[in-house]
Formats: structure tokens, C-alpha cells, sequence
């Protein structure tokens, strides 16, 4: 860290003790322009930064602490393609999958808009041809149903999109997706299948992945025994880097799809990992989602720092994280659809930078990635906004709604929004112990009654929100929401000075279930050098029958 990120940090620390009594609520009344000057508009989308406890002051000292963090630099790094992941000795080149400009882009020096190019056209073909029904099964039956195996970034992407656009897929084509290695989750994904319908996609960039490779080999050896060996030919694709693997695995070339090294997996939806959701939307649709995601890469490398979206969302965050210390942040779309969408964020924020070390190898010397979570409005209302608006904790949120609905009651959908913007109020507005007491007498109720149930009908508001208002949730406009907490991701990371693009962290475990396996599964096997509680929750399973 430098001295003047670590004077910047120190300024902000100082100014929140200047300003820690100013309430969002009161900040407005103060400023009849705060709502027009705290937003940012990209076409359609409008990002509502007001009702944070921010002032021009505030946003001052974090543009400073931008700049000493070199954000401009780094964003420079990472597009022209240098090593931004260090300890793999990586760029990571996620927005070439999705580059529409005449600026090529390049990985080590060497350009790769024709390497994708030309990957994305076998890609379309493809989806084109087996959502058509030009491509069948072995019994020259068209698919109906379209298997995903895959897990973390292989599944979480396609699974969260195929979902949020499914208005936009083929009628009749239904979506599976399987990543558990629990044999309940494939098991459940195929019941009531026809597997002589029904079409697997392999995803994995080793094809070793230990999950994926057990749900693979199941799913292979129920279609040879159904349908006969020479099917599973018939029966699968596979998107990965390893085409000899996935060659004796069974799969035909021209139905093997490649990805690059400088693709890392949470980011990977841009790529042939996609497949499954290309099919299922069609490549018009796709190009529509890779193109939103290039419109952010273009805003987010063009527009100034005090007008950049993913960087205001990313020193919003610091400013929570670290100078306020909050630690966790809550994503609430209003939208059925994207109920996996915080899931999805998870693995982007809390893979890339759930770190405690530098890129030099050092301790942080600040905390890093918040715990992201979050489900849908308006079901949360029912559930854990009790906490948000009454809870010890302040959390911030990032409301996310459409103006209009896509396959949709328009009038339930104007009840949806009025109820995101009601939250949004409330959290920041709250109700203080007088006005609850006024409002309980009222309502009838006596001084003594009134007095005793006021204090649970308080909430302490000057909860701080984001939110994202946009037409209505397109192809284009999915793929812009994801390429904007990607490069928020990368700005906090610039500023924590850690590197988001490796995930060393889970390794370990994966090696310890590699020497476990073999003991949990032979039950005379001993049980030497294991720690007391392993030992001991081995030994209980033997002696349940497992």
C-alpha cells in the first residue's frame, strides 16, 4: 500500500467523524438537487447514488483515494491485455469475448478478437442448429431438454441467465442445470427425462473438475445403458481446454468448445461456457447479452471516475467496508427472474476478493470483500428486511427493478416497483420514537398503550441503497448489470491492492477431500494421523451403515 492510499484512507476516516451526525434524509432537505446530481445514466439505465450518507466533500476524498490507487492506470493494465493476474502469470481478458469495437484486443501482445471471433461463429452455428432441430439424438428424435454440467462459474452463469431470460427462450426447450456432486441433484434434474430427447453440455476448462467428472460419467453411463454406447456420441458436448480428455470421454471434435486460459471461471459466461444459454435464447439473443457487457466495458473505460458507474460502485463499497466498517451487502432484485442473480454475485465478489493478501504477497491492511447476499423483492419484505430496517447492523443494498415487465401482469408489475422504491425510502427516511407514538394515539390507543409500543414501531433509517432503474430486463440490459459489478469487483480489488483473478482458496480443501475420499468410502480402511473430530465423524458413518 502507498502513502498516499494510506493518506487518502486516512483523510476519509477523518471526514466521517466530521460528518457522522448528518442523516441521508436530512442531506436531501438540504439540497433540492441531490436526487439529479447523484445519479449516472447509461441509455435506459439510471444508477440512484443519493441515499447514501455521502456529500460533494465525501465523493471528493473518494476520488482522491481513487487516483492514488492508480485506478486508471490498472484499468489501462487490464484492458490492453498485461499479466493483471500475477500469481498465474495471467491477463484476464473476460471483455474480449464480448469486444464489438475496431480496437483489437490483445493477450501477451498477441491480438485474439479472430481466435473468439471464429470460436463464437461454431458457437452460434451450433445453438442455431440443435435449437432448430437440425441436430438430434441417436434415435432421430429433436432435443426437448438441454443438460448443464458444470459447477461454480460453468454453472452459476448459465443457470442464472437462463433463468432471467427465460421469456426470451425457445418455446418447448427446457433448461437443466447440474452441479452438486450430491447424486440428488442429477437425479433430481432427470427424472421424467426422455434421455433419448434430452442433450448434456460438459463444462469444465481442465475436465478434471472432480464435481462436474462424477455428475459427467453418471450422466454418460445412464444414456449408454439406455440408448446404447455409440449414443453417448449423439448425446454430448463439452466446452473445456483439454481436447484429449474430453475426446476419450466420447465427445466429438466438432462438438467440443474451447475457452482460454485468460478467461477465469466467474467470468466465463462470456464464452463457450455460454453454449447452453445460446441454445436455449438463440445467438441473435446472445449477441444482444455480449454486446450490453461491452457497453459497460466501453463506459467503464471512457467515462470519467465522478461519472463511471462501476467505479462509484466501488468506492460506495470501500466506503462502507472500510471506513464504516459494514460487512455485509445486500443485492434485492425486484424480479422473480433474477432470484439467482446475488447467488451469481457471490462467486464474482467473494471469489475475487475474499482475500487476505496482496498481490505482493503481503498482509491487507484493510478488510476486504463484504459477505454479498440477497433474494428477491418482494418475498425479502416477508423474511430478512425486519433485519435491514430494525436489526443491530447496518447493511447496504442495491435495489434492481424494471420500469416495465417482460412477460408479465403490468399491473402487478407497477405494485413490484412501487413496493422497491417504498423499501429504498424507508430504510433511509425510518420513523423516530414521536412520530410512532403520534401515530399509535392516532389510531386509538391510549398514552400508556401508545408509549409501551412505540419503541418496537421505531426504525432507525439512515440506511444507506443504491438503485438500478432500467427499461425492462432484456438480453442487453442482463448483460450490462453483470459487466458492471465485474468492473466494480476490479476497482475495490485496484484499491485493496489484492489480485481478484486467482482463487487459491480452494485448494486446500479439495486436496483433503482427494486423501478423505478413499476412507469415507472403504470402511475397513484406517483412520491413522486424522484429526480426533474427522476421525471420529468417519468412524459414526461406518456405524450408521454408510
Amino acid at each position: 500500500m502507498t502513502q498516499t492510499v494510506a493518506a487518502a484512507m486516512a483523510a476519509l476516516e477523518a471526514h466521517r467523524v466530521e460528518i457522522g451526525q448528518h442523516r441521508i434524509a436530512d442531506l436531501f432537505s438540504g439540497d433540492p438537487d441531490r436526487f439529479a446530481r447523484l445519479q449516472v445514466k447509461l441509455d435506459d439505465l439510471l444508477f440512484d447514488y443519493s441515499k447514501h450518507g455521502v456529500t460533494d466533500a465525501t465523493l471528493a476524498h473518494l476520488m482522491t483515494l481513487a487516483r492514488a490507487a492508480g485506478i486508471e492506470a490498472q484499468r489501462e493494465r487490464l484492458f490492453a491485455g498485461e499479466l493483471v493476474n500475477n500469481t498465474e502469470k495471467r491477463p484476464a481478458l473476460h471483455m474480449a469475448l464480448r469486444n464489438f469495437s475496431q480496437a483489437a484486443m490483445r493477450a501477451d501482445g498477441e491480438a485474439v478478437d479472430g481466435l473468439v471471433s471464429a470460436e463464437r461463429a461454431r458457437l452460434f452455428a451450433f445453438a442455431a442448429s440443435l435449437r432448430d432441430g437440425v441436430i438430434r439424438g441417436s434415435s432421430g428424435h429433436a432435443f426437448t431438454d438441454v443438460v448443464n454440467i458444470g459447477i461454480g462459474g460453468s454453472d452459476l452463469g448459465p443457470a442464472m441467465a437462463a433463468r432471467a431470460l427465460s421469456p426470451f427462450g425457445k418455446p418447448g426447450l427446457r433448461m437443466h442445470f447440474v452441479a452438486n456432486v450430491d447424486g440428488a441433484d442429477l437425479a433430481d434434474a432427470l427424472a421424467g427425462l426422455d434421455l433419448a430427447r434430452t442433450f448434456f453440455i460438459v463444462c469444465s476448462k481442465t475436465f478434471t473438475t472432480q464435481e462436474t467428472m462424477a455428475n459427467a460419467r453418471a450422466a454418460r453411463a445412464l444414456v449408454a445403458a439406455a440408448l446404447g454406447e455409440a449414443a453417448v456420441a449423439d448425446h454430448f458436448a463439452a466446452v473445456s481446454t483439454r481436447n484429449d480428455l474430453v475426446a476419450a470421454f466420447g465427445v466429438r471434435p466438432e462438438r467440443t468448445f474451447c475457452m482460454w486460459d485468460w478467461v477465469g471461471g466467474r467470468y466465463s459466461i462470456w464464452s463457450s461456457i455460454g453454449l447452453s444459454l445460446a441454445i436455449f435464447i438463440g445467438p441473435e439473443h446472445f449477441e444482444a447479452f455480449l454486446r450490453g457487457a461491452h457497453d459497460i466495458d466501453q463506459h467503464f473505460k471512457d467515462a470519467p471516475l465522478q461519472d463511471n458507474i462501476p467505479v462509484l460502485m466501488g468506492l460506495l463499497g470501500v466506503w462502507h467496508r472500510n471506513v464504516w466498517g459494514r460487512q455485509s451487502h445486500a443485492v434485492i432484485p425486484y424480479d422473480q427472474r433474477l432470484a439467482r442473480f446475488p447467488a451469481y454475485l457471490q462467486q464474482l465478489d467473494m471469489e475475487s476478493n475474499g482475500k487476505s493478501v496482496t498481490r505482493d504477497g503481503e498482509e491487507t491492511l484493510f478488510e476486504t470483500a463484504p459477505v454479498i447476499w440477497g433474494e428477491p423483492g418482494s418475498n425479502g419484505q416477508h423474511a430478512f428486511f425486519q433485519m435491514l430496517h430494525q436489526g443491530t447492523d447496518v447493511i447496504p443494498v442495491d435495489f434492481l427493478v424494471a420500469a416495465e415487465p417482460t412477460a408479465a401482469d403490468a399491473g402487478q408489475h407497477a405494485l413490484l416497483v412501487a413496493n422497491c422504491l417504498a423499501q429504498s425510502e424507508a430504510l433511509m427516511r425510518g420513523r423516530s420514537l414521536d412520530q410512532a407514538r403520534d401515530m399509535l394515539l392516532a389510531q386509538g390507543l391510549d398514552a400508556k398503550a401508545a408509549a409501551a409500543l412505540a419503541p418496537h414501531k421505531t426504525f432507525p433509517g439512515d440506511r444507506p441503497s443504491s438503485t438500478f432503474l432500467y427499461r425492462a430486463l432484456t438480453p442487453r440490459q442482463l448483460g450490462r448489470l453483470i459487466a458492471l459489478y465485474e468492473h466494480k469487483v476490479f476497482v475495490q480489488s485496484v484499491i485493496w491492492s489484492i489480485n481478484p483473478f486467482d482463487q487459491w482458496g480452494v485448494e486446500l480443501g479439495k486436496e483433503l477431500c482427494s486423501r478423505l475420499a478413499p476412507l469415507v468410502s472403504d470402511r475397513a480402511a484406517p483412520l491413522d494421523g486424522l484429526d480426533g473430530s474427522t476421525a471420529g465423524l468417519i468412524a459414526w458413518r461406518r456405524s450408521l451403515g454408510g
